[in-house]
């Protein structure tokens, strides 16, 4: 899992079916401090409801891919917590 900002939405008119009725946000890795922690904006399913600005963290990789328990439907990276605070010493 990572920490990220979610940066902004997608429209996919055209999708496979296992995607159909979920939201696709755009997100960028950011550290604890809420630094971008590198350029690489990244695509994952909403499964939480997040917005954009706010700060989530993104299971990635088979934790991802089981979430919605329906095998092969293409996802690798899932907001699954919407951050409130950040305490970091």
């Amino acid at each position: 899992m990572y920490l990220a900002k979610v940066i902004g939405s997608t429209v996919v008119p055209q999708k496979i079916p296992s995607l159909t009725g979920k939201k696709l946000m755009l997100v960028e890795p950011i550290t604890a401090k809420q630094v971008i922690a590198e350029d690489a904006q990244r695509v994952a399913v909403d499964a939480v409801g997040a917005g954009v600005g706010e700060v989530v963290i993104v299971a990635q990789g088979t934790p991802a891919s089981n979430y919605f328990h329906e095998p092969n439907q293409g996802i690798d990276e899932v907001i699954v917590g919407i951050v409130d605070s950040l305490n970091c010493g």
